[in-house]
């Protein structure tokens, strides 16, 4: 049995012990991200940052989560076809997908929020960091990700964040420097 397969039996073990335990993991894997989101732009609205500052947070921060999500994660999921865990295993089941498993989009879309929200405010990125941890383990808790596709999702995210915020950075100092 491989350590993916491991960690998948030892986080999805905790499934279906308790009902209070299994209603905070599905809020957790569903209902966290909208609160994540939410956050995220009461945050950026009231912040302290100029409007082309906000703006610029704004655009990298979506830019980055939308393309890690819908770019590169469908991307791969066209390719390569990973089953959900409880289609070939024995898992408890509390949500359902019917999706390719390898990337997570919810890893990959929330750590590249996190990842951006980090590099323009340490802070706010920590907090944002440990909320798509606990939103990625709920996912692996409720049967429907092995490990690997949280890992896999959150690398995504977070290069891609890289790639777009390098890209607006080098293009601003460009700006600054020609105009």
């Amino acid at each position: 049995m491989t350590l993916d397969t491991q960690l998948l039996y030892l986080l999805n073990g905790l499934a279906g012990q308790s009902p209070l335990f299994d209603a905070l993991a599905v809020f957790l894997s569903v209902y966290l991200a909208y609160i994540l989101i939410a956050v995220f732009l009461i945050l950026l609205f009231f912040s302290q940052y100029s409007k082309r500052e906000k703006t610029q947070i704004l655009l990298v921060t979506a830019v980055s989560s939308v393309i890690a999500r819908f770019g590169i994660t469908e991307l791969i999921r066209f390719f390569y076809h990973r089953p959900r865990p409880f289609l070939d295993l024995a898992t408890t089941q509390l949500l359902e997908n019917n999706n390719w498993s390898f990337p997570s989009g919810h890893a990959a879309f929330f750590f590249a929020l996190a990842t951006a929200v980090y590099l323009y405010n340490k802070k706010w990125g920590v907090w944002f960091f440990i909320a798509a941890l606990f939103m990625a383990v709920s996912r692996v808790i409720a049967g429907i990700h092995y490990p690997s596709d949280i890992i896999g999702g959150a690398l995504i995210g977070v290069a891609v964040v890289y790639a777009v915020y390098s890209v607006t950075k080098y293009k601003r100092n460009t700006n600054q420097i020609g105009g």
